[in-house]
């Protein structure tokens, strides 16, 4: 934590190494969680971007004393993620099934070359299929708690939800991803 706290000093004092640095060290993880949500590359990239926009904006209401950076910038992200998510729901709803076609076409142009994808991009494909169904509460505990492996309680944090919350949210996460992926024959 300390090292946290030395780096972001650092940033507020203008040091533009020390941004570059806290960037890069944090780049993946707020990327990774922003793909799993999305689900697409350049969306998850273009909300990476805001999240650190944010973060520029905000970094000095960090307090190292109450955690983590990766905690509270896991905090940050997900809550651009929820102010993403409610704009684009009514998109997503309203989006006209014909304006999907070339979409659904598409993937099963690239399912049929499933031959030439190595197993571990297949399986992390489906991942993100299934991830994609999950509600956005059974979705964000299961990516921090397996994908991104934050701890119980910083996820609780995080969500601002009692640790009971989120281990019941992981376990439904984790049931409905098991039922749709035997659903969908990929796990026995």
């Amino acid at each position: 934590m300390e090292l946290d706290a030395l780096l972001v000093e650092r940033c507020l004092t203008g040091d533009p190494a020390a941004w570059e640095q806290l960037v890069r060290a944090q780049h993946r993880r707020v990327y990774i969680l922003c793909y799993r949500f999305t689900g697409r590359a350049e969306e998850a990239e273009d909300l990476a971007q805001d999240v650190f926009l944010r973060v520029f904006k905000t970094l000095k209401s960090f307090r190292a004393e109450e955690g983590h950076l990766g905690t509270w910038l896991t905090s940050l992200t997900r809550n651009l993620l929820i102010d993403h998510y409610r704009k684009t729901r009514k998109d997503r709803v309203l989006e006209p099934l014909e304006d999907q076609l070339p979409v659904l076409e598409e993937r099963r142009a690239v399912e049929s070359l499933a031959d030439s994808l190595t197993r571990g991009r297949e399986a992390g494909e489906l991942l993100q299929a299934a991830l994609a169904r999950l509600s956005p509460d059974l979705r964000e505990a299961v990516i921090l708690r397996d994908l991104q492996e934050m701890e119980y309680r910083e996820i609780a944090t995080v969500l601002n939800v009692p640790e009971g919350t989120v281990k019941s949210r992981i376990n439904r996460g984790r049931t409905e991803l098991g039922r749709l992926l035997r659903q969908w024959k990929v796990a026995p």
